[in-house]
């Protein structure tokens, strides 16, 4: 079995996250503890999907405490494995987040679950018999483990550890974390988000540290807002004008409150027609629940200009629960707007609804957020004539239109303000970005700020 760290110094070992923006997971070795920031599931292409069905690392059997960042699933979806391979310490968190986390597990557990079943039924799997990566036994367990925190309170999680939690303003309860092991510290950004999030406050600074673990998801890009409300306007109003619907795949958490909001000011200020609206989700519409409460709550990281306030019900919004209201929007009698997840459409009711829809050239598909590598949103962006679903192609007729403004993640630059308002690290590591991302942001970092930044591999350790 793998020993704690060597005596006198805290190491750092990345086991995801590393060279792709999947699967974020980072161990601190102490000689008195280890610690895990980030538990996620990898998502993507099916290399990186086979990642979480290896065996737990040994290492793991020994963590003292896990860290998440925040609610989504590429952060916090390989609790329940952990759980099923016997762990059973503490998961510290924000609020925020222990309040849609278990959104998220139950959520995914149940995906898996269905999955699995449908694949047995219809043989379109490999597996005989296909199976679940873990139940809704597994998630409930992890959901126990839970433990919610302030904001900026630093808290003792392992002997010789403290935690710091501060705003990230990527989704509600979504952090930065600076842990100090000893005499040194490290502060992982997790996911950031932008300044102009809609609903939120932008992240706050960094503190000072000796090490800073930084993701990189849009290292090599930047975001285009100006126009973005225009080009989202335009595509609403040609697809009704041609007598079809608009489908959004959306992430569940935040994406689809972003969404709704825009919607909302757009039929408010007359840009685009009031359409029926769909949110086809039981996800979203649970995480719905606890963005309102959050607004009117006056949480800390909602604006404060909309405390108290709900700017998330556009025109005729309606919530649907069912499978059977589910399927009748697949084919609806006029033109409408289905906001459905999952956002990279890797699985949920989103599927079925693309099946029905992209063979119908009146219809438009809108690409609003960040689209891993080997998801079907990235096809979709990407041009992709056909899209394989449930084991079968789907030929792609409808229009799509990706909007990238819409993302709760920080652009380039505004990862760079970011991560350099402070005193620079001893070293800088570029996580949770693809390759080019990453490097990018690190050849940033060393040539305009003669900053030590690297982008660790997949399994390296390091000494802080």
């Amino acid at each position: 079995m793998p020993t704690r760290s060597e005596t006198g110094s805290v190491a750092l070992t990345f086991h995801g996250g590393a060279g792709t923006v999947t699967g974020s997971k980072y161990l601190i070795d102490t000689p008195e503890a280890r610690v895990l920031v980030d538990c996620g599931l990898f998502q993507g292409i099916a290399e990186l999907r086979r990642k979480n069905w290896a065996p737990v690392p040994a290492s793991f059997t020994e963590i003292d405490a896990v860290v998440i960042t925040h609610a989504h699933l590429d952060h916090c979806g390989y609790l329940p494995v952990l759980v099923r391979a016997g762990w059973s310490g503490p998961v510290f968190t924000t609020r925020g987040t222990a309040q849609l986390v278990p959104i998220v597990l139950r959520d995914s557990a149940h995906l898996m679950t269905e999955e699995a079943a449908h694949a047995n039924k219809y043989g379109w799997s490999k597996h005989r018999p296909a199976l679940p990566l873990y139940d809704a036994s597994d998630a409930e367990k992890a959901i126990s483990l839970l433990r919610p925190v302030e904001y900026d309170e630093e808290i003792e999680i392992a002997p010789g550890v403290t935690a710091e939690f501060g705003q990230a303003g990527h989704i509600l309860g979504s952090s930065w974390v600076r842990v100090l092991a000893g005499e040194r510290s490290v502060v992982f950004s997790g996911d950031l988000g932008r300044p102009t999030h809609s609903l939120l406050r932008p992240p706050r600074p960094r503190p000072a540290c000796d090490a800073l673990v930084l993701e990189s998801t849009y290292g090599a890009r930047d975001h285009h807002d100006t126009g973005s409300m225009d080009l989202l306007a335009d595509s609403i109003r040609r697809t009704a004008r041609r007598g079809g619907s608009v489908l959004i795949p959306a992430f569940a958490v935040d994406r689809t409150e972003v969404l709704l909001s825009a919607l909302a000011k757009l039929m408010r200020e007359q840009r685009i027609p009031e359409l029926p609206v769909y949110v086809d989700s039981p996800m979203a519409l649970a995480a719905l629940r606890i963005y309102r409460e959050a607004l009117h709550g006056r949480w800390p990281e909602i604006r404060p200009e909309l405390a108290g306030h709900d700017p998330l019900t556009p025109g005729s919004l309606t919530e649907l629960r069912t499978v059977e209201e589910s399927m009748r929007v697949n084919s609806p009698r006029m033109p409408s707007i289905v906001v459905s997840a999952s956002g990279m459409a890797t699985g949920g009711r989103v599927l079925h609804h693309l099946e029905h829809m992209l063979p119908d050239h009146r219809h438009t598909v809108l690409i609003v957020g960040y689209a891993a590598q080997g998801t079907r949103a990235r096809q979709l962006a990407s041009g992709a004539k056909q899209l394989k679903i449930h084991g079968r192609y789907v030929p792609v007729r409808a229009d799509v239109v990706q909007v990238d403004a819409f993302s709760a993640h920080a652009d380039a630059d505004e990862l760079l303000a970011w991560a350099t308002a402070g005193p620079p690290p001893k070293t800088t590591y570029l996580v949770h970005g693809e390759p080019e991302a990453a490097e990018t942001v690190a050849g940033r970092l060393r040539d305009e700020h003669a900053w030590s930044a690297v982008v660790p591999r997949q399994g390296e350790r390091v000494l802080l």
